[in-house]
């Protein structure tokens, strides 16, 4: 019988018990709690400014201040603009009208140069460094910013306000929704747990646009050694190299440091400039002194670095590049753009600095020398200076050549010359005595224009600016030259006295020794040019006593360039190196075609070589009795007869003097009768009207000749005709 078996009941665990479920809602509030306690603590953060950089908060008031200082430049720039314009009007009055009295044209010629003036100070200051005070002004200004962004920045910046958020979520879930839909990328950054001092990072490009208040504001958060797609390079020179190279030129010493107020950062240039404060036993001049070991020390030429002073006196602007701005030429900017220039106000292009920036030197109040060994450019450099000249009308141009080649021809060929000779003592010194009588003159018309000295609005009203060129100064002021002392005497004179008056030179050598540029001449001419010479001496010469053991050394240029040289240029209160545009003759006839283009220019005002009343030139005719216009007869440099202003009768003897030589040519014999001549020269001429030609020219009248076929005659031998051709042109 089966046993019945019973069955065994399965034990099996009981199942926990499932804790209580939390609602949605509940966990959406809590994690929305957490993420707006980061949010208001970031936010709070962000408009104390704790991410602010200090060095960003030092170029920032560093671009404000030179904005602040650009936009003083363009309103002062515009009150100059004005004050011409009503001069220029009631100049048109007094013409038209003739109820505008010269005591008010005075006026308003005053009032714009005194205008002009204060410009050109604009012009040239310095914009300092920011002061602590102008620093913490921009850190304030960035602040505020901040706070005006949360004020009305709207949904995009709804992130950002905390409290706003907690109350606009609460119980509106859907408004939530749409909040983190719409504000993206941007919540999350806020909303990311928060540290103290950690900045909430930034997207990429290309994020929702309601979030870029948020991304843009914020401060970029990268990974050690990542890069920002759109930085700058790295600098070109860390504090610390900074510091090694002045410890190691000895304007640091021991425990010393400077102190940083711009730190080293690479422009778009490429170039780096770095302010800072020397330690206060220092100064910069003294830097400056030093500025060829500093650059050996920073690695780098003496043309690639540059030390100014930035207000203080021990605070400098050291300015660094990579590459030699004077290794390659470069063409004059008149080349390019031939036209009219104000050299008294703008000055005229010359040479660029090492920072690449245009030089311009102005034909006003200073004096120039420009001085050099053979071969060292500063004839280039000169034809800068005087070719740029040549684009104001308003300067009359007085060349005296110290060589008897052709360099300074071009000036007379063109007639932008209004003297020009070659070598001459007796005539170079009835020219300087010329220009001191005309100072007197000068002085005398500035005063009946109340002026104590030349202004631009008068410029033309006392005959124009003179500038005097003396070419190879030494052909005239070496010991032993004739008429040196005298000549001497004369250009010290008008150095110390007649600048004011208008009347200036430009004094070229190349002996820069001071038998022949004494040191009471050297001092009157403030625009100096030192290109290569020989020695420290020589150099100093130049430059001035001591500029060699300050840095300024024209005997050490390695490698020497053709036309670079030390230049101080008073216009910019400062002594730099420069290199002088290339300006080329002999080969591409550069100086001829510049020169033919500002003759156009001149002849339209009225101020072409022979076209105006030249007081200069009436005294040397009265004096000597030959004309140097426009180099003479010739334009060759010879002064002879006035031609450029021969009377019609006058040139008539000279063109009938030519017909009869070229007759005598014609039929091949030195002997000639009038009849046969007047046949030859056609157009008129008759034999009666030919001989009175003849003999009011200086070749007296006819004499016994033989000719073959004639027998023994009445004619002309061609020896008397030539000679009064010779001198109806000047020889």
């Amino acid at each position: 019988m089966a046993t019945e078996i019973e069955p065994v009941e399965q034990q099996i665990p009981p199942k926990p018990t499932d804790p209580p479920t939390v609602p949605r809602t509940t966990r959406m509030k809590a994690a929305f709690a957490e993420q707006r306690k980061h949010a208001v603590a970031r936010t709070r953060d962000w408009l104390a400014g704790n991410d602010l950089d200090q060095v960003d908060i030092i170029q920032a008031a560093t671009l404000k201040k030179q904005r602040k200082h650009a936009e003083k430049v363009a309103h002062q720039q515009r009150i100059v603009a004005e004050a011409h314009g009503r001069l220029a009007h009631a100049k048109m009055q007094a013409e038209n009208e003739g109820n505008v009295s010269a005591g008010t044209l005075s006026s308003l010629g005053g009032r714009a140069a005194q205008e002009e003036a204060k410009l050109a100070a604009l012009q040239t200051t310095i914009v300092l460094p920011p002061t602590d005070r102008e620093v913490n002004a921009a850190r304030s200004g960035k602040k505020a910013g901040r706070a005006a962004v949360l004020a009305g920045g709207g949904l995009a910046a709804m992130p950002l306000l905390g409290a706003t958020i907690e109350q606009a979520a609460t119980g509106q879930p859907m408004l939530l929704a749409a909040l983190g839909t719409a504000a993206g990328y941007g919540w999350y950054l806020v909303s990311r747990p928060f540290d103290a001092g950690q900045p909430a990072p930034a997207p990429n490009m290309g994020e929702q646009p309601l979030a870029s208040a948020v991304v843009n504001l914020a401060k970029q958060e990268f990974q050690p050694g990542q890069r920002e797609f759109n930085a700058p390079p790295p600098p070109a020179l860390t504090v610390e190299q900074l510091e090694d190279a002045l410890r190691a030129i000895g304007e640091i010493r021991g425990e010393e440091k400077i102190q940083i107020l711009a730190v080293p950062q690479r422009e778009k240039d490429g170039n780096t400039t770095v302010v800072f404060d020397l330690p206060p036993r220092t100064t910069v001049a003294e830097l400056k002194k030093k500025l060829p070991k500093l650059a050996g020390a920073l690695g780098r030429d003496v043309s690639m670095v540059d030390v100014t002073k930035a207000g203080t006196e021990a605070r400098a602007s050291l300015w660094l590049t990579d590459q030699d701005a004077f290794e390659d030429t470069r063409p004059s900017p008149l080349i390019k753009a031939p036209s009219q220039l104000d050299a008294f106000k703008d000055g005229v292009p010359v040479a660029w600095n090492k920072r690449g920036i245009t030089i311009r030197l102005a034909i006003n109040n200073q004096s120039y020398v420009i001085a050099g060994m053979t071969r060292s450019g500063k004839g280039v450099g000169a034809s800068n200076l005087v070719v740029g000249t040549s684009f104001d009308p308003r300067i009359n141009l007085r060349i005296v050549a110290g060589k008897n080649n052709g360099e300074w021809d071009p000036y007379a060929k063109t007639g932008v010359a209004s003297t020009y000779f070659k070598p001459n003592p007796e005539r170079l010194l009835a020219l300087l005595q010329a220009l001191l009588a005309d100072k007197d003159r000068r002085e005398r018309d500035l005063g009946a224009l109340g002026k104590s000295k030349l202004v631009g609005p008068v410029i033309e009203q006392i005959g124009g600016i003179e500038l005097l060129v003396i070419d190879e100064l030494a052909t005239y002021t070496r010991p032993g030259k004739p008429l040196r002392d005298e000549i001497l005497e004369a250009l010290i004179e008008l150095s110390a006295v007649a600048a004011g008056a208008g009347i200036l030179m430009v004094l070229i050598t190349q002996y820069p020794e001071a038998d022949v540029i004494p040191q009471a001449l050297a001092m009157n001419c403030g625009a100096r040019w030192a290109m290569r010479v020989e020695n420290a001496t020589q150099s100093n010469a130049i430059l001035g006593g001591g500029q060699a053991s300050a840095g300024r050394d024209a005997s050490k240029f390695d490698p020497p360039r053709p036309g670079f040289g030390w230049l101080v240029n008073p216009f910019a209160g400062v002594t730099d190196l420069a290199r002088s545009f290339d300006l080329d003759e002999d080969e591409r006839g550069e100086i001829t075609m510049l020169l033919e283009k500002a003759a156009k220019i001149r002849e339209g005002a009225g101020r072409l070589a022979g076209q105006w009343d030249d007081p200069i030139e009436k005294h040397l005719l009265n004096t000597t009795g030959l004309s140097s216009v426009a180099g003479g007869p010739k334009r060759d440099g010879v002064p002879g007869r006035n031609v450029l202003q021969m009377t019609p009768e006058q040139r008539m003897q000279m063109d009938a003097c030519r017909g009869c030589l070229i007759a005598m040519n014609d039929l091949g014999r030195d002997v000639a009768q009038l009849d046969e001549m007047a046949e030859l020269i056609g157009e008129s001429m008759t034999a009666d009207r030919l001989g009175e030609l003849l003999r009011a020219a200086g070749a007296g009248s006819t004499v016994k000749v033989v000719i073959e076929g004639r027998g023994r005659v009445n004619g002309y031998r061609r020896a008397p005709i030539a000679d009064a051709l010779q001198f109806l042109e000047g020889a």
